[in-house]
C-alpha cells in the first residue's frame, strides 16, 4: 500500500511542477521570463483557468496524500522507533586497550 501511495505521490508532484512551469508569469518574482509577449504556448483566459484549476487539484490531491502516507506509515511501524533498532556493526562500543592494559578510547 506505501509503495502504491508514494508511486502516485511521485506523479502528482511531477504532474504539479509540469503545470506549474506552463502558467504565465505575473511578473515581479526575479525578472526573469517576463510572461510577457504575445504568442506564447497558451494564451488566454481560459488556458489559465485550466491551469488553475489543474493546479489546486493537483495540490489537494497531493496534501490528501501525504496525509495518507503518514498515516499508513504510522500504522504500520507497530510503535517501532528507528532509534530502537539494534546495528550489527562488530566496530560499534569496541574498546582497544594499550600495553598498560587501561582502556583506550577510539573515534568509531
Amino acid at each position: 500500500m506505501t509503495t502504491v501511495l508514494l508511486i502516485i505521490q511521485l506523479l502528482v508532484a511531477l504532474g504539479l511542477i509540469g503545470v506549474i512551469l506552463l502558467q504565465r508569469s505575473e511578473g515581479g518574482a526575479l525578472g526573469i521570463g517576463g510572461g510577457g509577449g504575445g504568442g506564447g504556448m497558451m494564451s488566454g483566459r481560459g488556458a489559465a483557468n485550466i491551469l488553475t484549476r489543474t493546479t489546486m487539484i493537483l495540490g489537494a490531491v497531493f496534501i490528501g496524500n501525504s496525509i495518507l502516507l503518514a498515516i499508513v506509515t504510522g500504522v504500520a511501524a507497530d510503535g517501532t522507533s528507528v532509534f530502537d533498532t539494534e546495528i550489527d556493526n562488530p566496530a560499534t562500543g569496541v574498546v582497544e586497550q594499550d600495553e598498560l592494559g587501561t582502556p583506550v578510547p577510539t573515534d568509531g
